[in-house]
C-alpha cells in the first residue's frame, strides 16, 4: 500500500478546475520520485491530508484559523509516514475539531492542492502536496478548539460566511455548494 493507494486515488481523480489537473500531474511526479513522500523529514515537501468537514446535515462546514500561519484553512495535517491518507484526514479532523464521530462522505478525493509553506525558525520553506476528502460529523458533538488554532468556525452556504479569499479554500467551498446546493 505504501504509495499505490494514493497513486490510484490521484489517477482516478478528475476536476473541472484546470489548476487541479496541474497539481495532479505534479503530485504524481513527486510521489514517483520520492519513496519517502509521506515523511515530514523530506525537506523539499511531503504529502499532507486534509478535509472539508461538514456538520451532520451538511448545511455547514468547519474551518480553522491556523495559529502559526495566521490564516483560515480546512482541517488537516502531516501524514508522518502513514500512507493511508484518508485515515490521516479523519485523524486530523478528530484531533483539530475535538469531534470523535466523523465519517467519510466518499472514499474518493474531494480536492487536491500544492502550496508553499513559508520558512520558519524550525524548518525551511517547503511544499505541502495536500489531498483532501469530504468528511461529515456523524453526531451532534460540539467542537473543542485545540492549541493549533486561534478559532474554529462553522460557516454556512453563503459566500459572505467564508472568512478567507484563499483560492484553495474558495474552490472547496464552491465544490461543496455545487454538491449540496445553496
Amino acid at each position: 500500500m505504501i504509495r499505490s493507494y494514493l497513486i490510484n486515488l490521484l489517477e482516478e481523480y478528475a476536476s473541472i478546475y484546470p489548476e487541479e489537473m496541474v497539481f495532479k500531474t505534479d503530485m504524481l511526479d513527486f510521489i514517483h520520485k520520492h519513496t519517502d513522500c509521506f515523511e515530514r523529514s523530506l525537506k523539499i515537501g511531503h504529502i499532507t491530508a486534509s478535509c472539508w468537514l461538514l456538520n451532520n446535515d451538511a448545511t455547514e462546514a468547519l474551518l480553522m484559523h491556523h495559529r502559526k500561519l495566521d490564516k483560515w484553512f480546512q482541517l488537516g495535517g502531516h501524514c508522518d509516514g502513514n500512507p493511508d491518507v484518508l485515515a490521516v484526514a479523519l485523524k486530523e479532523a478528530q484531533e483539530e475539531s475535538g469531534i470523535e464521530h466523523i465519517v467519510s462522505a466518499s472514499s474518493a478525493l474531494f480536492d487536491i492542492d500544492i502550496h508553499l509553506i513559508p520558512e520558519s525558525s524550525r524548518e525551511q520553506a517547503h511544499y505541502h502536496y495536500d489531498v483532501r476528502f469530504l468528511l461529515q460529523v456523524a453526531s451532534d458533538e460540539q467542537v473543542v478548539q485545540n492549541q493549533e488554532s486561534k478559532e474554529l468556525r462553522w460557516i454556512g452556504k453563503s459566500r459572505a460566511d467564508l472568512p478567507t479569499d484563499n483560492p484553495s479554500v474558495v474552490r472547496m467551498f464552491n465544490k461543496w455548494i455545487a454538491l449540496v446546493g445553496s
